[in-house]
């Protein structure tokens, strides 16, 4: 099996793609949700009696959820083999920097729009 070409190689961990995106995803996850909570629906919420927090909390679980299962689904298909292999380590770190920006600028994103469109209804 090839080491891992990082630090990994280093400490005797095997390389796995597969392994390594299924992680990214989890903290993706835990990562996004803080944010929905917080920054969404503490900044939604406030406005009365709306239900804009509740279709943006659809609208951030509809996106999200997707999105990570397309990522996982595309390192999962890798064989024994590919999922060892450093050639893939640009297209995981472009794969992970899209995983992170989705993460962290969703919530963000929608939580823009749905202050807008509050303003915009007043």
């Amino acid at each position: 099996m090839v080491k891992a070409w990082n630090g990994a190689a280093a400490k005797g961990k095997v390389l796995d793609w597969r392994k390594r995106m299924s992680d990214n995803i989890a903290y993706a996850l835990l990562v996004y949700t803080a944010l929905q909570i917080f920054v969404t629906m503490g900044a939604l919420e406030g406005k009365g009696g709306s239900l804009l927090p509740y279709f943006a909390l659809i609208i951030l679980v509809a996106g999200i959820i997707p999105a990570c299962r397309r990522f996982e689904r595309r390192w999962a298909r890798l064989s024994e083999d590919q999922s060892h292999d450093p050639q893939f380590a640009s297209w995981f770190r472009r794969d992970q920097i899209y995983l992170w920006l989705l993460a962290i600028g969703l919530p963000f994103l929608i939580t823009g729009v749905f202050k807008l469109l509050a303003i915009a209804s007043r």
